[in-house]
């Protein structure tokens, strides 16, 4: 799925360019601002391999996935904030999301 929330609009802001692997849920976690509110995404291995098709299934390939699609992934996770906004503080991007 892809969102039609442009960069310039989003609800959330992304300051922290900080990710970490979670190697025992094979996905990458990220952090946006709702102002002062943290809001946690976990971004899972196969939609980054959807984004991109050279990456492998380790720690650095997905990492560097990441580090590439970086806007897409903050788009979609805006999108999906804001579909759900307040009702939670942590979401999962799939390749559906994306």
């Amino acid at each position: 799925m892809t969102t039609s929330v442009s960069p310039g609009n989003m609800v959330l802001s992304f300051p922290n360019a900080s990710r970490s692997f979670d190697s025992a849920k094979n996905r990458v976690r990220f952090w946006g601002y709702d102002s002062s509110i943290e809001i946690s995404f976990f971004i899972d291995a196969a939609a980054l391999q959807e984004l991109d098709t050279m990456s492998g299934d380790n720690e650095a390939t997905l990492l560097a996935a990441f580090d590439k699609a970086r806007d897409k992934i903050h788009v979609a996770a805006d999108g999906m904030y804001m579909r759900d906004r307040g009702n939670s503080y942590a979401y999962t991007l799939t390749r559906e999301d994306l």
